[in-house]
């Protein structure tokens, strides 16, 4: 972690940035939001434009206050609420717009990163390099709104004080007048001289928060990471709640959390006593910035006897100029965390792209029936599990794979299924429609039962009196008039159970080649034969290819793939 979590440089940041927002500004693409965008721009600058107005106002109220011109009260509190409601008016609706922009923004980049990570298969293909991504969940959900809320807020902030800094930097020049600084015989004219104080002031309290605050970057993205794997583990809990209740593992489990948490509450402790440092050295850094203009203006009041009214505008103008010019400092913490989100979305894209990187030299060829030539496959260390491997599926009508664990049999399927990208020659496959891979746990989304049935293909009521009798036959009619009930069907059923789903999906899709990888590993023997059958009988004409270890599959299949070690197999009839 420490590798990844080191401070980088400007150029790196920026250059993330562009990776993470090029393709949605866009003119052409996105000219409502570039529209809004201006909007937001120009109410920024009318808002800096009214603080110049009311640093103005400042001078004309005390100046009314230290000459009890009464008459002018009234008048002057009017022109300050109306400079108030347009301000707070113009305010409200930056945070609107911001907003709109804020979710067109984050629905665009949560898009690009979900299509990244589920397409060519990347998520599975980091598992298999051993580089699965830790907690891509909160990576794209969390991460990203963090990112686009955090740039905005940076980014408009900035801008604001720019203007600001322009506006005022002309006001408190002009104000400042020239001091004298006597030098020898002579004297130093220095024009503007509270800007340079607030400049020097401004550029000393950068370079120490600076200081003080670097480590906060690393510090919030680790913490990031202990957050998302503390909760990640109860996650993981919860999906395997039957197993760790049989094996009685409560206690080991409770350890892991609370080990887990320690590094959250140690890192937190950290953060802590480095934000205690930066808030202490930035609050004084502020306060002391209430007191320097009232310093630095001193000569004028005792010995040029300037009106209190100039005093006050001189003060406010130095504390906006002084404001701008401490951007950096202000903003530290949120600049910190806003460059631990970009390096945990940089590190995402980057193991994404590396994924697709991995290619496989399988040539896929369509054809009427499946045929596997001159196949080398290999581990994803380099190790061949299998060489000059060849099979045609043309005339079986059933095949069982077998061998000791290990040798590669499941892995023969994952390259006909294109997911495996280790391995090299041609296969001949006909439409994916005619294709059907049954896992050993087959997967059940989140939803109702009907959806869960019908996975992958989007779920429709037009089937439903073929899948309640299809129920039936599986020896699942307990679910019957269950198929709009939603739950977490892969939770309330057991392992036969969804096998049995599994293989009606075949019942219902009718492919005409069936692929099953231990699906029936949960069955009892005579449960899996009266499956197999059912298989049969249904799909009379459909190729039926299985890996299995029981022996009992034997007389279900009409040949055999037997592999041995040190790439050897044969295919024999039984």
């Amino acid at each position: 972690m420490s590798a990844t979590a080191e401070n980088k440089g400007f150029k790196y940041y920026m250059k993330g940035f562009r990776l993470l927002s090029t393709g949605f500004w866009s003119i052409r693409k996105r000219p409502k939001m570039c529209f809004i965008l201006l909007v937001i721009l120009a109410m920024t600058a009318a808002s800096v434009y009214i603080n110049v107005l009311i640093n103005d106002w400042y001078n004309d109220f005390y100046d009314m206050l230290q000459g009890y011109n009464v008459h002018l009260f009234w008048p002057l509190v009017g022109k300050f609420c109306g400079y108030a409601f347009i301000y707070i008016i113009m305010g409200v609706y930056q945070v609107y717009l911001q907003q709109l922009i804020q979710i067109e923004w984050r629905s665009w980049m949560t898009d690009k990163y979900l299509v990244n990570w589920l397409g060519d298969k990347s998520y599975y293909k980091l598992k298999l390099a051993d580089r699965d991504l830790d907690n891509p969940d909160q990576r794209i959900s969390a991460d990203i709104d963090q990112f686009i809320n955090t740039t905005l807020n940076l980014a408009l902030n900035l801008f604001n004080q720019i203007l600001t800094l322009g506006a005022f930097v002309v006001v408190l020049w002009h104000l400042s007048g020239i001091v004298h600084i006597p030098l020898g015989k002579s004297e130093i004219p220095v024009y503007g001289y509270m800007v340079w104080l607030s400049l020097i002031y401004s550029i000393v309290g950068t370079y120490l928060t600076n200081i003080v605050g670097r480590k906060l970057i690393r510090l919030n993205y680790e913490q990031q990471c202990y957050e998302a794997d503390f909760r990640f583990s109860m996650m993981r809990m919860r999906e395997n709640s039957e197993s760790i209740a049989f094996y009685r593992g409560e206690e080991p489990e409770l350890q892991g959390f609370r080990n887990k948490f320690l590094y959250v509450v140690k890192n937190f402790r950290n953060i802590m006593f480095r934000q205690k440092l930066l808030n202490g050295f930035t609050v004084g850094y502020g306060q002391l910035a209430v007191i320097l203009p009232l310093l630095f203006i001193y000569p004028k009041w005792a010995f040029e006897h300037a009106q209190v009214g100039l005093i006050m505008q001189v003060v406010n103008a130095f504390g906006q100029v002084q404001g701008a010019m401490s951007y950096f400092v202000n903003a530290y913490t949120d600049i910190a965390t806003w460059c631990a989100v970009v390096q945990r979305l940089i590190g995402f894209h980057e193991d994404i792209e590396s994924s697709k990187k991995v290619e496989s030299e399988v040539d896929f060829q369509d054809g009427k029936d499946i045929a596997v030539k001159d196949m080398d496959i290999f581990l994803p260390t380099g190790a061949k599990l299998l060489e000059n491997f060849n099979l045609s599926l043309k005339n079986i009508d059933s095949l069982l794979i077998i061998g000791r664990s290990g040798v590669g049999k499941s892995t023969i399927l994952k390259t006909l299924a294109g997911i495996w990208p280790y391995a090299k020659g041609e296969i001949v496959m006909p439409l994916e429609k005619d294709v059907l891979f049954l896992p050993q746990r087959p997967y059940l989304p989140l939803g109702t039962l009907r959806d869960s049935i019908f996975y992958p293909q989007l779920s429709t009521t037009k089937y439903d009196d073929e899948i309640n009798e299809l129920l039936t036959k599986c020896h699942l009619e307990r679910l019957v008039g269950q198929l709009d009930r939603t739950k977490d069907w892969s939770r309330i059923l057991s392992l036969g159970e969804q096998q049995r789903l599994g293989f009606m999906r075949a019942l219902l899709y009718k492919p005409r080649y069936v692929f099953l990888d231990e699906s029936t590993s949960a069955m009892d023997e005579f449960t899996e034969e009266f499956m197999y059958d059912l298989l049969r009988r249904t799909l009379p004409n459909a190729t039926i290819v299985s890996v299995g270890h029981r022996s009992s599959l034997l007389a279900k299949h009409t040949f055999k793939l037997a592999i041995g070690n040190n790439e050897r197999w044969a295919v024999e009839k039984i």
